[in-house]
């Protein structure tokens, strides 16, 4: 299926993250964060590059100390993906990973301390032209804004926000984003909503402790897909209890799915039933474990009969339908040839890496003419 999403982007000013620009209509980035101790350089850098490869554009790491500052240096120094050091309580860390290349600072309003510390913070950020991520969290609120509402809110989200945003005007730095997460979907998505038409500025998006891998992709695809349908959002993170290369997998699923951006290949598989003339669940597992490496965005239908398998696979760049006795693989639209059960995964991965090849060629060649 090659139609393009209907989804109307909110405007919103851009800033650039390293070199990922952020706003103002540039593709929607995918963010993920390490878990690793961040004082263990080696573990770090080597999920940083992980999280990179499965096709990241922005990594951020917990810089709970200045012992992990210090090592953020030699973090800094080993990757080349842009970096976003997370920081609360202490805003002497901010100040410290700054003069380490940090391409983002994210504080949290509800625990970074008094306005002369954000003002700290900013002039630094400015002085080394370094943006900001606002990022206001349900549960660690101003102490004020939890008496004044009784419990976390859109409103007191907003609220929260909108503190900053005025102190930032005030000292007029505006390279900044906003997030405003909660684990409960309703309140994260009204919290985001109210904001976005009340400013301009960059919005992360994502669901704050969403849960595990299974029921934190359904939370964070139901949460942020009401938003991206919205147009809202221009960078996002799918929080999970899983290895973070897993929250990056998923967020490409979210955005091939919704048509905004693309990578690799858009599998379109019936769920199997005793139609099938081979096993569907196999084939599809050995197919998604093969050829995780391709990037290039593809579409390939495997079908396991007759019913909706030549419909699906006209419509792919490539296409397996159930067959009996044999199975029909079709490219671009069209029968090429036929196939046993026995090898039918080692004749889809041999045609699919030949078209992703010749699509990779193409692409180039385009990109040399202009």
């Amino acid at each position: 299926m090659h139609f393009e999403s209907p989804i109307k982007r909110r405007h919103s000013r851009q800033i650039m993250v390293g070199n990922v620009p952020v706003g103002g209509g540039a593709p929607i980035s995918i963010q993920s964060m390490t878990n690793t101790e961040t004082c263990d350089v080696d573990a770090t850098v080597a999920q940083i590059r992980a999280i990179a490869a499965a096709g990241a554009d922005i990594v951020r790491v917990s810089i709970p100390s200045m012992d992990a500052a210090e090592a953020f240096k030699k973090i800094r120094e080993a990757v080349s993906i842009p970096l976003v050091a997370d920081i609360h309580f202490d805003y002497k860390i901010a100040l410290k990973v700054a003069e380490y290349g940090v391409d983002c600072l994210r504080i949290n309003p509800g625990n970074i301390g008094n306005k002369d510390r954000v003002r700290a913070v900013v002039d630094c950020a400015r002085d080394k032209n370094i943006p900001i991520r606002i990022g206001v969290n349900a549960g660690s609120l101003e102490k004020d804004l939890q008496k004044k509402y009784g419990e976390p809110t859109p409103d007191a989200l907003v609220e929260s926000a909108f503190r900053q945003i005025q102190y930032f005007d005030e000292l007029d730095f505006h390279e900044y984003k906003l997030s405003l997460k909660a684990s409960d979907i309703f309140m994260t998505v009204e919290a985001y909503r109210k904001i976005a038409s009340q400013i301009d500025n960059p919005l992360h998006l994502g669901i704050t402790e969403a849960g595990g891998l299974r029921s934190g992709t359904v939370k964070s695809s139901i949460g942020l897909g009401l938003l991206l349908m919205d147009g809202i959002g221009d960078t996002l993170r799918v929080s999970l209890a899983a290895d973070p290369v897993q929250e990056v997998k998923v967020g490409w699923d979210m955005l091939r799915s919704l048509k905004l951006r693309n990578r690799g290949i858009n599998f379109i598989a019936c769920p199997s039933c005793s139609r099938q003339n081979f096993d569907v669940i196999k084939t599809m597992n050995e197919l998604e474990e093969r050829l995780e490496d391709i990037v290039i965005p593809m579409d390939v239908a495997v079908i396991g009969c007759v019913v909706n398998g030549p419909g699906e696979a006209k419509e792919a760049d490539i296409g397996l339908a159930g067959g009996s006795p044999n199975n029909l693989i079709y490219q671009d639209g069209k029968p090429n040839s036929k196939t046993k059960n026995e090898t039918l995964v080692d004749d889809l991965e041999k045609m699919i890496r030949k078209k992703a090849l010749l699509k990779e060629r193409e692409l180039a060649n385009i990109i040399v003419k202009n």
